[in-house]
């Protein structure tokens, strides 16, 4: 049985205020190398420490008490100038850091937390005791998503407060935190239970306790009260719309059909047109959280490569404030978290290295987040090596994931995307960090779950960049309607370029396969009723010219029914493979959202070369 049982809220409420208290700590951390004579810094750094430590000693955690506190007396030696900041007191801190996160993952599993590792403890000690710090296992930042577990309303923190600042006061006579208030407030609620002791502590955190914290990611998010009054107020405007509308209906039902009743009708229904909108964009913006929630951990994760590789990094953030559909968020940090080790491990080059090329020592990533239109642009760019298109291509041959003939026929573009394969990777040697082609992979499949799409740009000696584009929200999608016959279909918008027209003098073939020119590309031409396993019943008139990740070509239909805004309902009990879900027109028909990299995915195993890896299927 769970340790805390009966105050699982107010645990959580602790985790959410120390889980973002060492996040932020972690990102000063990574400053303070860079400054390690800030006094500003090293004195919100022994706060931090201090904070966990007492919310951590109402709920008895006292391993973990013990850990914050040779932390936080070390950091006072510190500020003091009693210590001075050298790369392997720095890293024994982070290891620190690293354990207290650990640790919270016991309490997120509702046991108390396990003993520190004795060599940290031991190295800890030694330090405050005036010894050089002693070696301990190297600081690797988690790659997993931050176990935050935002609650779902705002705690009544003064009564909270009321009912155990005596206690608090008492036992600490400081000022209290709202995390220590939370934790004191659980601690208060259930009987007290001594913290379970070993000789040493393993080297994760319990599994239940990640999935506790999953569920509670998925299931809460943190609204901002302006915006919930904002969507109260839109509420009571519409409720007042609604009534003007029943009385214009009643007096017309009467016979009351003049034009002053009539105009009053068009003006009640324009308003209430104007105000389900404000609400729709008012109700998604609760959808909406700062991007830098994500990125506040990222410094921590390059520094903790780059110190393990030998290569010196700077993580520079940008675009912080940007706002992103919550449930994007969450999906976003596997790939993001490929993405700055990639840049890290494969990008950046050795200090050697940089010194022959004549570059400055210090390596720069950058991870910038903007919003351009409709769309989310997350960039992230290094200053290294670069990639070699002709070298990527070499490589995909040697590896049998593309033939010679394919690889000639590939421009710079299209060459880069390669590295997006399963099984792609320019290592010669598998280690710990790189070298099993499976990183960028897992970023192009993620990206694609989130409708988006990646490009690559890369220049040898000057550095890469990685380009994310993403829709603002998963809950509405501009769809293009397409028509077989009479039947509607809607595409992603964000996969189509243009339309054109299929005009049968200009459709080739090659290899036996139906082909058209645009531009100068040889692009296949799949035919929608095909894809579908409908009947070819007639030429298909017009071709959208959709582009991937990795492929473009010319998808064959009958006609257009006009561009939407889909509001997205997913099939939870049944979705037919290539259906992404449906959405219903303003007519009340209901319409398929396809999934084209499904339906693409079902025929690629019949891949003849054409559009790379895109099977031509010939028309009726």
């Amino acid at each position: 049985m769970s340790d805390f049982a009966g105050m699982e809220d107010l645990l959580q409420d602790f985790l959410q205020e120390a889980h973002d208290l060492l996040s932020d700590v972690d990102n000063k951390l990574v400053d303070l190398e860079k400054m390690p004579d800030d006094r500003g810094l090293l004195n919100d750094i022994f706060r931090g420490f201090h904070t966990v430590k007492g919310g951590a000693g109402f709920l008895n955690a006292t391993e973990l008490v013990t850990l914050c506190h040779l932390t936080e007396n070390l950091f006072d030696k510190l500020r003091n100038g009693e210590l001075h900041l050298t790369p392997e007191l720095m890293d024994l801190i982070m290891a620190a850091t690293k354990c207290v996160r650990d640790m919270f993952g016991d309490l997120s599993s509702g046991v108390q937390p396990l003993r520190a590792p004795a060599d940290l403890l031991h190295a800890l000690e030694g330090v405050l005791k005036g010894e050089s710090p002693a070696p301990v296992a190297a600081p690797v930042a988690s790659a997993a998503p931050a176990a935050a577990t935002p609650s779902g309303t705002e705690p009544d923190w003064e009564k909270l407060h009321a009912s155990v600042s005596g206690q608090a006061v008492a036992a600490t006579g400081e000022v209290i935190t709202r995390a220590e208030v939370a934790a004191a407030s659980a601690a208060a609620a259930a009987p007290e239970k001594p913290a379970r002791r070993t000789a040493d502590r393993p080297a994760s955190g319990s599994g239940g306790g990640r999935r506790i914290e999953e569920r509670a990611r998925e299931n809460t998010i943190r609204v901002d009260t302006a915006r919930l009054d904002q969507v109260l107020n839109l509420s009571g405007e519409i409720g007042l719309t609604k009534n003007r509308l029943t009385s214009l209906r009643a007096d017309i039902l009467a016979g009351k059909n003049d034009p002053e009743t009539l105009h009053a009708l068009d003006q009640a229904v324009s308003q209430l047109d104007l105000l389900v909108s404000d609400l729709q964009n008012s109700v998604m913006k609760t959808r909406m959280q700062p991007i830098g929630r994500l990125f506040q951990k990222y410094p921590r994760i390059a520094r903790d490569l780059a110190r393990q590789l030998g290569k010196d990094v700077e993580l520079v953030l940008a675009g912080e404030e940007t706002e992103v559909d919550k449930t994007m968020i969450e999906d976003l940090a596997d790939p993001l978290i490929h993405l700055i080790r990639n840049a890290v491990d494969h990008g950046v080059e050795s200090p050697a290295e940089r010194a022959a090329a004549g570059k400055p020592a210090k390596s720069l990533v950058r991870l910038e987040a903007r919003q351009e239109g409709d769309h989310i642009v997350l960039i992230v760019a290094d200053d290294g090596r670069g990639m070699s298109a002709e070298r990527i291509r070499a490589k995909a041959v040697e590896k049998g994931l593309i033939t010679e003939e394919e690889a000639n026929t590939l421009d710079d573009r299209q060459s880069f995307n390669l590295i997006l394969l399963p099984g792609f990777s320019t290592k010669t040697e598998i280690s710990d960090v790189s070298g099993r082609g499976v990183g960028m992979d897992v970023v192009k499949t993620n990206i694609q779950k989130l409708n988006g799409s990646i490009e690559i740009r890369s220049e040898p000696g000057k550095g890469s960049v990685f380009l994310i584009s993403l829709p603002l929200t998963l809950a509405i999608l501009p769809v293009l309607l397409v028509l077989l016959g009479d039947q509607p279909f809607a595409l992603p918008l964000s996969l189509v370029r243009e339309i054109l027209p299929i005009e049968q003098d200009k459709v080739q073939e090659v290899g036996g396969k139906t082909t058209l020119v645009v531009r100068g590309e040889i692009l296949p031409v799949v035919s929608l009723a095909r894809l579908l396993g409908w009947q070819q019943v007639r030429y298909p008139e017009y071709g959208v010219f959709m582009q991937t990740a990795e492929r473009s070509f010319i998808l064959g239909v009958d006609s257009f029914a006009g561009r939407d805004d889909a509001v997205i309902k997913s099939l939870e009990d049944f979705r037919p493979r290539g259906v992404a879900g449906v959405t219903t027109l303003s007519n009340g028909q209901i319409v398929l959202i396809l999934d084209m990299k499904e339906l693409l995915a079902d025929v690629g195993q019949h891949m003849d070369g054409i559009g790379r890896g895109i099977p031509a299927l010939d028309f009726v």
